[in-house]
């Protein structure tokens, strides 16, 4: 399996990336949050990567973030919903968004990615937000929560949560968001907390 890729950035279409490596140039799906944040043609670039091996196809899948490569994963694992899919879900929400959506219920903001229906964002919702109440996540949350206007433990569960999404244990999350102002938005929160999390990293 593939960890990563670092090479030369040579080239973009709208829905892949080819980055050089050893004088081999590999093709990576992505989305077009992670082709907006990658630097100048040419320069070096770290994607982190996943491969989907199938009967007809090995593709590769990369991402300038290791939270986008954590929710495409979680994407992925619902029924019925593919790469493409998940890759359109996260060309238009961020991670972060995803995350909210899906603790706050609000399929409706995973439609507005492409070829994403209703039908299909419920069942991202309902299956990702089981998932997440096996592990151990909180338990439903509010539609408010996306803007920050409920009350502050509500914040900090929605964070917890919002986290859980996006790859991280339900115990490490929840140590993240405790040294954290929890009367925060329930963005900021989960901004502060990736950024701390990634210095373990």
């Amino acid at each position: 399996m593939i960890y990563s890729l670092t090479g030369r950035y040579l080239s973009a279409e709208p829905n892949f990336v080819v980055i050089e490596c050893g004088g081999v140039g590999f093709q990576c799906f992505t989305s077009m949050s992670t082709i907006t944040r990658l630097p100048q043609q040419g320069s070096t670039v770290t994607l982190y990567t996943y491969m989907s091996v199938t009967e007809n196809a090995i593709t590769l899948y990369g991402f300038s973030e290791k939270t986008e490569l954590s929710c495409f994963k979680m994407l992925i694992s619902v029924s019925g919903i593919g790469p493409k899919a998940a890759i359109s879900i996260l060309s238009t929400l961020t991670p972060e968004d995803v995350a909210l959506a899906v603790g706050s219920g609000d399929y409706k903001a995973i439609t507005r990615a492409n070829g994403v229906g209703p039908k299909i964002a419920q069942r991202v919702v309902l299956e990702l937000k089981d998932k997440f109440k096996s592990m151990g996540a909180p338990a439903d949350l509010p539609s408010g929560v996306k803007t920050g206007s409920v009350s502050a433990p509500n914040n900090a569960a929605a964070a917890i949560s919002a986290l859980m999404v996006l790859g991280c244990q339900s115990s490490e999350a929840a140590k993240l968001v405790a040294k954290l102002d929890s009367t925060l938005p329930t963005e900021e929160i989960i901004r502060l907390a990736l950024i701390e999390m990634a210095k373990g990293m």
